[in-house]
């Protein structure tokens, strides 16, 4: 756990990955695309810190030594979550799967948390192996990519009945938090796919399914935020925002944090580094020791250290029931992170004003 000025903050990284993108697993005829991604990626870990920047054969594929130390031995995280990321269209053995994510876990025990995913327009198939998938790894939820390509198709949207047809199944099998990945588009990806306003259909229809929206929509900050603060199942997971923002982009990053605590609220934001994209390491303390730069951002709600500790792991760990270290829990019982039924009924109370 991390620890600073006597305040220790219990970490859980709820967006990271453990992906091989190397030329020997890139699909025959396809390999522009297989590059062209992983070079996009690669691209994006230049808005973190100079010291932290990898050689892109590094980062093709980084090994189980390499992720345990980042993540774990300098990274500060106590759980992580892997969240799969398939590509089977320019990956033979696929990018970043629950299979392969699944297979790390087992050799670390209590270190992971394995997610599911699920890909409306595989069908039957679809729903055989997503049941498979939460019966051997325990998925308490799935990661979703509604830009991904198959086939002829570039993408789908949680509106398609089909889709509908694969949140029940994931509720009726257990999963509680769907993770959709809504945020910066990925050559060669579109960027429409990304649009979050599906996620406002599937939330108001699923009440009971949490909606965690990664990449926080960017860039349609103020698309997601007005959908998020209506929608008290949605949250936002902030992978991308802290480490493509905090050092590349302080102003901007902080107003993407100021609307999101004013609109979403402290108690919907979840932690993630994004790895293996850039490390947590900086990432965690550079945000703890955050502020606003200027007075320029003075009607945004301020940050306390039990915000900071909702958002690095508390939150998190509420969705997925990870129990957390006594020392790390919130300094006040007010300052509990709020439940479902809390977020509806300010939203219920703001309505009659």
């Amino acid at each position: 756990m991390y620890e600073k000025n006597g305040e220790k903050y219990f970490i859980v990284d709820s967006h990271m990955h453990f992906w091989d993108a190397s030329p020997e697993n890139w699909v025959a005829g396809h390999e522009n695309y297989a590059k062209g991604w992983i070079d996009c990626f690669h691209a994006y870990q230049s808005l973190g810190p100079p010291e932290t920047h990898w050689s892109i054969e590094h980062f093709q594929k980084p090994s189980e030594e390499d992720l345990m130390k980042d993540v774990f031995e300098d990274g500060h995280v106590d759980v992580a979550i892997f969240q799969p990321t398939y590509l089977l269209e320019w990956y033979r053995n696929g990018f970043n799967t629950t299979e392969q994510t699944g297979a790390l876990a087992e050799k670390h025990p209590g270190r992971f948390v394995v997610n599911a995913r699920w890909d409306p327009r595989e069908g039957d198939a679809g729903l055989k192996q997503l049941e498979e998938d939460v019966k051997r790894w325990g998925s308490k939820g799935v990661k979703l990519y509604t830009a991904e390509w198959k086939d002829t198709s570039r993408g789908w949207t949680l509106k398609d009945p089909e889709a509908y047809r694969f949140l029940e199944r994931s509720q009726e099998l257990g999963i509680k938090n769907v993770h959709v990945h809504k945020g910066p588009t990925i050559w060669p990806l579109d960027k429409d796919a990304f649009d979050v306003s599906d996620v406002d259909h599937a939330a108001t229809d699923f009440p009971d399914l949490n909606f965690i929206v990664e990449h926080v929509g960017l860039p349609r900050i103020e698309d997601f935020c007005f959908m998020a603060t209506q929608e008290p199942n949605v949250y936002a997971g902030l992978s991308v925002a802290i480490g493509g923002l905090m050092h590349a982009r302080p102003k901007f990053f902080a107003k993407v944090m100021g609307e999101l605590l004013f609109w979403v609220g402290e108690d919907k934001m979840t932690f993630g580094s994004d790895y293996n994209i850039w490390e947590p390491k900086w990432q965690i303390e550079g945000f703890v020791d955050w502020d606003y730069p200027s007075d320029e951002f003075s009607d945004y709600p301020r940050l306390t250290t039990d915000t900071k500790k909702k958002i690095l792991g508390l939150n998190a760990a509420r969705l997925y029931d990870i129990e957390v270290p006594a020392e790390c829990q919130l300094s006040s019982a007010s300052s509990e992170p709020a439940s479902q039924d809390d977020a509806a009924l300010v939203t219920q109370e703001e309505a009659r004003v």
